[in-house]
């Protein structure tokens, strides 16, 4: 209203009221919403990879051994009925042997031997518990901070709080070859601005990985010039129409576009690694998405997400023997070549590793050989970063079902990781739609007994 009436001049005078030192940095930040930012207090790490096991892996045949379920297969015992999803019948043992393994002792399933030998650089949270035994709002809090959609993801918010080291790369970058349950909103920007989205990759193959990237008609310098002009006339449609964040994202995605040119097509092509360093890794898209993970952090990609494989893969409700031993075999081997790439490299000391799914499995049985879907209690384990190797912190009761010992909610999670990235998590806020809003919503605790 003050903009159309009276040629503007109410506009100006509430425009000048209202300028102060956060309107003017907030626009000294929209020039480069990507360049990097000093965080809250010295990091730890300064990137993170997170290998998510979509579906949600079983802690009892994993990384959280429990005897008592071979004493008691069968049974349903006091202490066993906890509600899930869908209804199971007795206790099922595991079909798989756990082993200690390192120096450290931590028992690790047999499914994992190439993970443990590692295992002294792997700190094992087994009392990790979330609110729902649902696909999709397990995800959404897993990923974003909250089971309800839409809320910006995990590396959206480390992008507004961090910005990039690199600016020709995306700051965070999403490996999936198609999209899982709930899809693009697990890393989605939500409020934030949308340079602050994931940019998902499905296709490693170095001549499809990002279509358009290339133009095969204009040099640099004459792509340079169009880019110059086409933003001159978004800046202008900009001043015109204050706060469009749709407009100023796709201003920025069109510079990031030509920025990536130089060296997406580069960072993506793991056909450039040693044939050692490959065969270390071992074939496939999982294989090749964690060797392009730490090219990308190797280059300074603030995060990296790989999913193993579309839809929910390690959702083993029928047969947790065939399941779960097919998917460690085609993910272990190259899971642990990272661990050991990144330490090589000097990178694994200030990279944050995480593995894990949206939640765990039932220590019983639902039909003959599977297991449910399980919030009460699962495991997850991190490695470098500032976290403490060859530790096993918490601990599940004695069937594996629920955490009883330093419980670990998924908003304590992300408060330690954003802790671990020198950002304090109740600090790191978003003011949108009357409120202020954060990753941990309104809770979150610092696991200090695993940092380093």
């Amino acid at each position: 209203m003050l903009r159309q009436s009276g040629i503007g001049l109410g506009m100006l005078g509430l425009g000048g009221l209202l300028a102060n030192e956060t309107t003017l940095s907030a626009a000294e930040k929209a020039a480069n919403p990507l360049a990097p930012k000093s965080p809250h207090f010295k990091p730890k790490a300064k990137r993170i990879i997170h290998l998510f096991m979509g579906g949600g892996p079983s802690q009892v045949d994993t990384f959280d051994p429990k005897p008592a379920l071979e004493k008691y297969h069968g049974q349903q015992p006091s202490g066993a009925g906890l509600k899930t999803e869908r209804k199971t019948g007795g206790l099922y043992k595991s079909p798989f042997k756990f082993y200690k393994s390192g120096k450290s002792g931590i028992e690790v399933s047999e499914i994992f031997p190439e993970i443990a030998k590692q295992i002294d650089d792997i700190c094992v949270v087994r009392s990790m518990h979330t609110d729902i035994p649902n696909h999709e709002p397990g995800l959404l809090l897993m990923t974003c901070g909250n089971t309800q959609p839409i809320r910006p993801s995990m590396g959206s918010w480390l992008l507004y709080g961090l910005g990039s080291e690199n600016q020709n790369l995306p700051g965070f970058v999403v490996l999936c070859p198609g999209k899982p349950v709930v899809g693009p909103a697990l890393w989605n920007n939500s409020f934030l601005p949308g340079i602050y989205q994931g940019c998902h990759i499905q296709n490693l193959d170095p001549k499809k990985v990002i279509d358009h990237i290339q133009n095969r008609y204009l040099t640099s310098g004459t792509q340079r010039q169009q880019l110059d002009l086409i933003n001159g006339l978004n800046k202008l449609h900009l001043e015109r129409h204050p706060g469009d964040e749709q407009l100023d994202s796709r201003i920025q995605s069109l510079e990031m576009a030509f920025r990536m040119q130089t060296e997406a097509t580069d960072v993506f092509d793991v056909t450039k690694e040693p044939a050692k360093i490959r065969e270390e890794y071992g074939t496939g898209y999982f294989a090749d998405a964690c060797l392009a993970a730490r090219r990308l952090v190797e280059r300074g990609v603030r995060m990296v997400q790989v999913f193993y494989g579309a839809g929910q893969p390690w959702d083993d409700h029928s047969d947790i023997e065939k399941g779960h031993r097919a998917k460690a075999k085609d993910s272990d081997k190259a899971i642990a070549a990272l661990l050991r790439d990144l330490k090589r490299k000097g990178l694994l000391e200030d990279t944050l590793v995480l593995w894990g799914g949206e939640f765990g499995r039932t220590p019983t049985s639902e039909g003959s050989s599977g297991r449910d879907h399980n919030n009460h209690g699962f495991s997850v384990w991190m490695a470098g970063g500032g976290v403490k190797g060859g530790l096993a912190y918490g601990a599940t009761d004695e069937f594996g079902f629920a955490a009883v010992e330093n419980k670990v909610h998924i908003h304590d999670l992300h408060a330690t990781m954003l802790h671990l990235m020198g950002l304090d998590h109740e600090k790191l806020t978003y003011r949108y739609s009357g409120r202020d809003f954060r990753l941990t919503d309104v809770a979150g605790v610092v696991v200090k007994d695993i940092l380093a």
